[in-house]
């Protein structure tokens, strides 16, 4: 971690995350406002929405992003780092663009975006850059002096962010009959989206089978695995699988389905499964449907013992990760030497998207990018 508590040129943290609807009344209305543009007629979208209303209406997203304010919040005051957190959203309150606007109207010119998502893909960087680009045209709209933003680079091997999966996956073996722990499969759980978004994740150069999407995400179960391994002495098999699809049937998206492989694995024999859901910072309604309702389902069909470890949450490592990103950034901003904080082999990942990265079917202004239009 940084010693020099020093976040200039930057004066604003935003904590910018996906969304959720609080209430049964605003499910629909949220899912209009993610598929805003997919012509969805509003029947499709209260069947879509059951899941939602199986929870009373309201995701824990919203929650757990104020969890981790306070956490980010605690980290930085308690190490001297004076930098105010703000929290804006893609598809619910409190919106984006009234939140940069807020930041504006408070003085804010450098603001550096920590998205929730860590890894590279469409819908996990570049459509969050297209979001903020939108609000940026927004405030300009309106007459309003423009701050430059810049975005956070991927967190995926950091080790405040790796660590705390690590204790998850453990803890859940422990928690599994002592007769079938040592022979329990780990399955790595993502959320899966079209072969197509994925073959072009990350930046042009390394686009290939997978893209960086894939290819980061086998990186950190290797990385929890060979961690499990060093400190209880036992090997588990592992696979990265794949939940949450939601497209048309005849478009390829990355597989297995965590279904499907608790079928496999109990199929081949295996006495238990850990699933450790390493694509998501929380425990929202992915992981609460998807696997703690769909998969924990199956896995009673089966018969197989399964348990679900921890994401990251507001996990104080996960903070002190977050503070070392902002600084180590802070530091490459004023033209100066830093050494990035990264696990593994592939290293740390690029400060700024270059042209090519992770592009969207059809060509959209995003910010904090090479290509932005807002530099």
């Amino acid at each position: 971690m940084r010693d020099a508590l020093d976040a200039t040129p930057y004066d604003a943290l935003l904590l910018l995350s996906f969304g959720g609807p609080e209430g049964p009344d605003d499910v629909v209305p949220f899912l209009e406002n993610v598929t805003r543009g997919r012509g969805i007629p509003k029947e499709r979208l209260k069947e879509v929405g059951q899941h939602y209303f199986l929870f009373g209406g309201v995701s824990p997203i919203n929650d757990q992003n104020r969890a981790l304010l306070d956490a980010l919040r605690k980290d930085f005051a308690d190490h001297g780092l004076g930098l105010p957190i703000y929290w804006g959203n893609r598809n619910w309150a409190p919106y984006l663009t009234d939140t940069l606007r807020e930041m504006v109207a408070d003085g804010h010119r450098r603001i550096l975006v920590l998205a929730t998502s860590a890894y590279a893909s469409y819908s996990g960087c570049r459509q969050y850059r297209e979001n903020l680009a939108d609000a940026l045209a927004a405030l300009e709209a309106e007459g309003l002096e423009l701050p430059r933003i810049d975005k956070l680079r991927h967190y995926f091997n950091h080790p405040g962010f790796v660590e705390p999966m690590v204790d998850g996956v453990i803890q859940s073996l422990a928690e599994l009959p002592e007769e079938v722990r040592d022979g329990a499969h780990l399955a790595f759980s993502t959320h899966s989206i079209p072969t197509a978004s994925a073959d072009t994740s990350g930046p042009a150069e390394a686009h290939g089978e997978g893209g960086a999407y894939v290819a980061q995400h086998l990186e950190v179960a290797r990385l929890i695995a060979d961690a499990v391994r060093e400190r209880t002495g036992v090997d588990h098999p592992w696979q990265l699988v794949y939940q949450s699809r939601s497209g048309a049937p005849h478009i390829p998206w990355l597989e297995p389905d965590i279904c499907d492989h608790l079928e496999e694995r109990h199929d081949s024999g295996a006495p238990a499964v850990v699933i450790a859901p390493i694509g998501f910072v929380s425990d929202h309604m992915e992981v609460l449907y998807d696997l703690d309702t769909e998969a924990k389902a199956k896995a009673e069909e089966l018969g197989l013992p399964m348990r679900r470890s921890a994401t990251v949450g507001a996990d104080p490592r996960f903070a002190a990760a977050i503070r070392d990103l902002v600084l180590e950034r802070a530091t490459v901003e004023r033209g100066q030497e830093v050494t990035p904080c990264a696990l593994g082999a592939l290293g740390a990942s690029h400060n700024v998207c270059p042209v090519g990265c992770c592009p969207a079917r059809a060509p959209r202004p995003a910010a904090a990018g090479v290509d932005s239009p807002y530099a």
